[in-house]
């Protein structure tokens, strides 16, 4: 049976509770590599198999987005890639690789910041992060970049869809990937693909055990548990997936692009 992590909840108050007093995470571990073409829902199935682990019912299955890019065929070989002369100039400037600039501006839709040797842009999916997404890290040692999947949201959903097929039950997908934050050091996981949940719980309007009403408070459930699922699927722990387990999720068709804050909203653009 696969090792798991295990968090028990503090929550003393009816209000707003999500779990019965534990939530499980239950790492994946998938041999071999994921190829262009293959099934996801096919090599997770037979991994979890592998491992004793069963899905039931209101599991939610948590997948790093380069499993899922790499299967949809998202991988570019660099050898190809032809930087133009600002991208050969901005790398050889800071020690960097010209062809992986050359991919990240291309799949963005904006520069939000480019200073020193990092480059942070908006994608064409409205996520902001660091080189859009591109990464060579943990693809083949260096002769491709692999790229966020075209429509993580889909490519959940897709999942999802085939997962219930083949096992009869309701469980929620999480596509996640790693991105850096403002104002603080280090990586943490995100949400870039939802399917089957509710990514935001709004207690605007809800007292809480003191009795004082909540005005803004909305929290982005798929962030924090694609945050759990991280300290599971390492960057170099070799477990690309995994199942959190106890967690009571709303149900619904929600979508990671509801995490994206609009512009009309954001006080930082």
């Amino acid at each position: 049976m696969a090792r798991s992590n295990k968090t028990r909840s503090t929550a003393r108050s009816g209000i707003g509770k999500q779990t019965d007093g534990e939530v499980r995470i239950v790492p994946i571990a998938v041999s071999g590599e994921i190829r262009a073409g293959d099934s996801l829902s096919a090599r997770l199935l037979a991994a979890a198999l592998s491992l004793g682990l069963r899905f039931r019912d209101g599991d939610i299955l948590v997948v790093k987005h380069k499993i899922v890019s790499k299967a949809e065929g998202a991988l570019v070989a660099l050898d190809e890639v032809r930087p133009s002369t600002a991208s050969r100039v901005w790398a050889r400037r800071f020690g960097l690789d010209a062809r992986v600039h050359e991919l990240a501006l291309r799949e963005s839709r904006r520069i939000v910041r480019r200073k020193r040797n990092v480059l942070i842009t908006e994608t064409k999916h409205g996520f902001v992060c660091a080189n859009s997404g591109v990464d060579v890290s943990n693809v083949d040692g260096g002769q491709h970049a692999v790229l966020l999947p075209v429509n993580p949201d889909r490519s959940a959903a897709r999942l999802r869809r085939e997962l219930k097929k083949e096992l009869g039950i309701e469980i929620a997908v999480i596509v996640s990937d790693s991105f850096g934050r403002p104002w603080r050091e280090g990586l943490t996981e995100v949400a870039i693909g939802v399917a089957g949940m509710r990514p935001l719980v709004d207690y605007r309007g809800r007292r809480d055990p003191h009795g004082y009403s909540l005005h803004s408070t909305v929290e982005a459930v798929a962030d924090e548990l694609a945050c759990a699922a991280g300290l599971v699927c390492g960057k170099l722990a070799g477990t690309p997936a995994c199942v959190i387990r106890g967690y009571s999720y709303r149900r619904g068709d929600g979508a990671a692009q509801d995490l994206i804050r609009p512009a009309k909203n954001d006080l930082f653009r």
